[in-house]
């Protein structure tokens, strides 16, 4: 392709083209309008042998460069599956590795199009040494400035690790992820699974939680990676973006939490009803569902939402939740985002396969990225705090700036009933029929909200109606607190 060509075929009017229509003009309605330069558009393989010799295309199947998302600079590069199906050959990763190279060195967010058939068997150890450089280059610049990856298409192989090594991972609708496809799998276990049931969206998105957003096709993929940028700074040496302050829409807090420890709700109604515009971006929402995450904006400012989801699994804390909550601590952390954390949580889900399944190695994660977070870190308790998970949900004993806490909230080692059979346990055995007045003795002499008020576990006790202007009145207060800077990198969970 010429020069000339390339230009062209570039500046078409993005309407008019469609998913599939190749690397340049997926980038075209990613990126601003003619922002993007392309570094390296007459790079060619130097293989021979298996016909490669004859197969020697510009750009090696994978466009990349520089360019712009509303306004804001980014590296880019894009997988292109119709140029010897988008394989990664030696030069085909030298363009990705320097593309992110080139990104953390002048400190600008790194987003990846991913659509390939994997390594290029006929390049053999030289694509394996090239998918070694790409991972050096996303380790390299992991915690300095944000990674995304757009799964727009298969995603075989070692293709899986660079994505799973970036920040954020986009998955459409079309796209699968998998170490060994279903052939391999078939050969070597006798299953026979599909594509889809083996990687798609569905397993990514719902059971694996390595696909952060999962969305139906290019278009939404693009949307959701300006609006997750939009959140971000540029990198751990700035500040996120600021936006105008809007006041949230109007909810009565109380209604959204039922007074009964015990109803369930919907958390993100509650996040909506505090956070600027209501607008709320949630990350990996159909993964451990008990805990809900993602960015918001409080006073104009960027910040990352922690909360319990009483709705499902009563909003205990197990290992998946644990491990989720914890890579998006430490995300927040490394690029400066204050957290506040919405804490309504009974514990830990006890049993066998929580314990098997390790869920003290996984919640000890939580409870590191919490204690070890610079940024600011503000906590509320909404109804309940009990046991570690107490503890882990960002307590003022390991490090939060500030814990408030709305009346009638509880904070204690397990629940009455259980502490009251433990604690009381003689007296109820000769007098069953005071069982009742022990355990509500219990609730007031040592889970009330205003005993932990008194000794210091809570700061202030608040109306639910002033949840907000007090988060607002915090985080102006700590916007010091911490300078931009690298603290740590973002290692996958």
């Amino acid at each position: 392709m010429t020069e000339a060509t390339r230009t062209e075929t570039f500046a078409l009017d993005a309407t008019a083209l469609q998913p599939g229509d190749g690397a340049r003009a997926r980038l075209s309605r990613l990126l601003d309008p003619r922002s993007f330069v392309e570094l390296g558009s007459a790079r060619q393989h130097r293989a021979s042998g298996f016909g490669l010799e004859r197969q020697r295309p510009d750009g090696d199947g994978v466009v990349a460069g520089t360019g712009a998302v509303e306004g804001r600079s980014v590296g880019v590069y894009a997988q292109d599956r119709r140029v010897l199906g988008g394989s990664l050959g030696e030069a085909h990763a030298d363009k990705v590795a320097r593309c992110i190279e080139q990104a953390a060195r002048g400190g600008v967010p790194v987003i990846g199009i991913n659509d390939s058939g994997g390594a290029r068997i006929q390049e053999g150890v030289a694509a394996l040494d090239g998918y070694g450089r790409v991972f050096t280059a996303n380790v390299a610049a992991s915690g300095r400035v944000p990674q995304i990856a757009l799964l727009l298409g298969p995603c075989a192989g070692g293709a899986t690790y660079s994505p799973a090594l970036m920040d954020f991972t986009i998955m459409s609708d079309e796209a699968s992820m998998f170490l060994t496809g279903p052939r391999v799998v078939k050969a070597v276990t006798g299953e026979d699974v599909d594509a889809r049931s083996l990687g798609g969206p569905e397993v990514h998105g719902e059971r694996s939680g390595s696909a952060h957003f999962v969305v139906d096709d290019d278009e939404q993929a693009f949307a959701v990676t300006r609006e997750l940028l939009g959140y971000l700074p540029d990198s751990a040496w700035a500040r996120p973006t600021e936006a105008p302050v809007e006041d949230p829409p109007e909810v009565d807090l109380r209604e959204v939490v039922p007074e009964d420890g015990r109803s369930p709700y919907d958390v993100r109604h509650l996040i909506r009803g505090v956070v600027d515009g209501g607008r709320f971006l949630e990350v990996q929402a159909h993964w451990a569902q008990n805990l809900v995450i993602g960015f918001s904006r409080i006073d104009g400012r960027t910040v990352g939402i922690v909360a319990n989801q009483a709705r499902w699994l009563a909003g205990v804390l197990d290992g998946t939740a644990a491990e989720k909550g914890a890579r998006f601590v430490r995300f927040c952390d490394a690029f400066g985002i204050p957290l506040v954390v919405a804490v309504d949580v009974p514990g830990f889900l006890p049993g066998t396969t929580q314990e098997h399944g390790g869920v003290i190695r996984k919640g000890a994660k939580l409870l590191h990225a919490f204690t070890s977070a610079t940024v600011p870190r503000v906590s509320v308790v909404l109804r309940k705090a009990f046991g570690g998970a107490y503890i882990v949900m960002n307590s003022r004993s390991i490090g939060a700036d500030a814990v408030l806490a709305w009346p009638g909230a509880e904070l204690a080692v397990m629940g009455a009933e259980g502490a009251a059979d433990i604690v009381f346990r003689r007296a109820i055995v000769e007098e069953p029929e005071r069982r009742d007045e022990l355990i509500a003795g219990y609730r007031r002499d040592a889970m009330d909200v205003d005993v932990a008020a008194r000794r210091g576990s809570v700061d202030e006790v608040i109306a639910p109606e002033d949840t907000r202007s007090a988060l607002v009145a915090i985080l102006r207060s700590l916007r010091g607190a911490r300078q931009p800077g690298f603290v740590h990198d973002n290692m996958p969970q």
